[in-house]
């Protein structure tokens, strides 16, 4: 009996890693004919991106998860305060969360200044 469930589990395995194979795939590109009716499409715009233009997006997409997580880390800082209960430990490690979090969002918009600043000097 389990021999025969190291067969099946061999089997599943060898039939598994079959399916997972790459397979060479000729699609057609329609891009190009796209692009050759229609300049302004969002598909074309960034087809000739610039290293600038990828590196204000990778800012910016970095710029919105650290605001999203200084927001975050604020409303937890003001639930570990609104739950203290007069702790003083847990006073103080509420403030200290908010107080970071507030500084890592200034700090992020001062490097977000300064990469911008430093991009449009290189153009």
């Amino acid at each position: 009996m389990k021999k025969m469930k190291q067969l099946i589990l061999v089997a599943m395995f060898a039939l598994g890693f079959g399916l997972l194979a790459p397979v060479p795939v000729g699609a057609a590109s329609v891009i190009d004919t796209q692009c050759a009716q229609n300049k302004d499409s969002a598909v074309c715009k960034d087809r000739n991106a610039t290293p600038e233009s990828f590196i204000t997006t990778v800012i910016n997409v970095l710029l919105f998860l650290v605001g999203a997580i200084s927001v975050l880390m604020i409303i937890i800082g003001g639930i570990l305060y609104a739950v203290s209960a007069g702790d003083a430990g847990a006073v103080t490690r509420a403030k200290h969360t908010v107080t970071y979090a507030v500084v890592g969002l200034v700090v992020s918009f001062v490097a977000y200044a300064i990469v911008n600043f430093v991009i449009k000097q290189l153009i």
